[in-house]
């Protein structure tokens, strides 16, 4: 029995370390990873767990406030945000839309991944390991955030994954792939250029 206790108490020892840890390397993420470039599979889920939809595609950032997601499949998609506006490109409908940086970030993951203020906008909380990540939950303070939930998975000091359950309980996933982090981004790569013909929606 007390050799059990014993090894009880190591083994949430233990997982204490490793939550604190995953605390820390968003913390880490957040205040060192200054640019950085990765692809990802996004996987949703629909409130009923059952209908699920896969797309992908590559997203680079540079703090503060300036990203780029480019969804390549299924359907294309561009965001862009230049540290003023965000600008919302739908590549079938040939449509764009854009609204102010201010309104549209917030606590969003996009706030995560390229904003600077993590411990303003989200509370953090270390969850238990699952799937080989350790996962951190960033609560948003905003009362009128869209977003119900949002998990964060690293990998030893690299962010791996990152979850979100929206206002309407549809769940979305994303999976990092080669990853880099503190890389030189060009500057145009955060500048949206309307394409021709395109129709423009200002929020």
């Amino acid at each position: 029995m007390k050799t059990l206790l014993i090894s009880l108490t190591l083994s949430l020892a233990a997982a204490g370390v490793a939550h604190a840890d995953a605390v820390d390397a968003l913390r880490d993420f957040a205040r060192d990873v200054k640019s950085g470039k990765a692809n990802f599979t996004q996987t949703v889920t629909a409130p009923d767990g059952k209908r699920k939809k896969v797309s992908s595609g590559s997203f680079e950032f540079e703090r503060p406030n300036r990203f780029r997601f480019v969804y390549a499949k299924p359907f294309e998609q561009t965001i862009v945000a230049d540290g003023s506006k965000v600008w919302i490109y739908d590549a079938d409908l040939n449509q764009a839309s854009s609204r102010k940086l201010a309104d549209a970030l917030g606590a969003t993951p996009a706030a995560v991944l390229a904003g600077q203020n993590l411990e303003r906008d989200f509370t953090l909380k270390a969850l238990a390991s699952d799937g080989g990540l350790d996962w951190v939950q960033a609560s948003p303070k905003a009362a009128e955030s869209t977003i119900q939930s949002l998990k964060l998975g690293f990998k030893g000091r690299d962010l791996a994954a990152m979850e979100i359950v929206d206002g309407f309980g549809q769940r979305s996933r994303l999976d990092f792939s080669a990853i880099q982090a503190n890389v030189a981004v060009p500057a145009d790569r955060f500048q949206f250029k309307l394409p021709a013909g395109a129709d423009l929606i200002e929020q």
